[in-house]
């Protein structure tokens, strides 16, 4: 285990006297590298409490600009980074936090032929899309490489997270199947969203991220976690058990990789 360096003690003093941290936690969170998918309003928060707690890799997945309209809610880009990309506005707001951090950007929106690459680097993923494709890509890929990622989604004054470790629960295709009709379910864009939700459902999912890495805690696995912000309520809902017919994890998978990427293979 490499010594912390004394300004690492300094930065970090706070997680050093944690029992659940410590110096050996710390270490961990050093060694981490983990992928957030989405930089706006769930991803803002994310990269900043990872970066700020000192998890060594952080990659960032976004294609898209920052627009005057995000920051309502995207705490990670500011007025002066309109236009321009936010991978590259979150890495200097990381950068600028905390030397320690590497940062990986990927310029791209996920699909079937990229994700695979994309997860398979990294120790835990987060969704933090507002896409329905995207968050079946991510939970797709990370079923079938194995990896434990942390799903949320946020809405007007509702948000829900779930976690899914491989062996521990059902994935997020167990429970939800496969993504409704294009336009079937409105958008932020069309319904709205208080901005604070972001930060409340993000910095739960940072939360995840850093109980994994630790090794401590009880995580979202095999239940879904809802907010209601006007009734300032959460609920824990107990999922079922995995699902013996999934479409990914099931006792037959029609969904699998095939060359690096992800195929289905009854066409659907």
């Amino acid at each position: 285990m490499e010594v912390l360096t004394k300004e690492q003690i300094e930065r970090y003093a706070r997680h050093l006297v944690l029992a659940e941290a410590g110096m050996e936690g710390q270490q961990k969170l050093l060694q981490g590298r983990v992928l957030i998918v989405g930089a706006g309003g769930l991803g803002s928060p994310v990269a900043l409490y990872l970066a700020a707690a000192g998890v060594g890799t952080i990659g960032i997945v976004d294609a898209d600009d920052v627009d005057l309209s995000n920051l309502q809610r995207q705490i990670g880009h500011t007025t002066a980074d309109i236009g321009k990309a936010k991978i590259k506005s979150i890495q200097e707001k990381i950068h600028k936090m905390n030397p320690d951090v590497t940062v990986h950007t990927y310029s791209v929106f996920v699909n079937s032929e990229n994700i695979w690459q994309l997860v398979t680097d990294y120790d835990f993923i987060v969704d933090c899309t507002d896409h329905f494709s995207a968050k079946f890509l991510i939970n797709d890929a990370c079923v079938l490489a194995k990896k434990p990622f942390c799903h949320a989604g946020i809405s007007r004054f509702q948000g829900q997270l779930m976690t899914y470790v491989p062996g521990e629960g059902p994935c997020y295709r167990c429970v939800f199947q496969s993504p409704p009709p294009e336009d079937a379910v409105p958008n932020c864009k069309q319904v709205g969203i208080i901005g604070a939700m972001a930060g409340v459902i993000g910095s739960l999912q940072a939360m995840e991220v850093m109980k994994y890495l630790l090794g401590t805690g009880e995580l979202l696995t095999g239940r879904l976690m809802t907010y209601d912000a006007l009734k300032m309520e959460f609920r824990n809902i107990k999922l079922p058990g995995q699902v013996p017919g999934c479409a990914v994890c099931g006792e037959h998978p029609s969904i699998v990789v095939e060359d690096n990427v992800i195929c289905n293979k009854t066409g659907l």
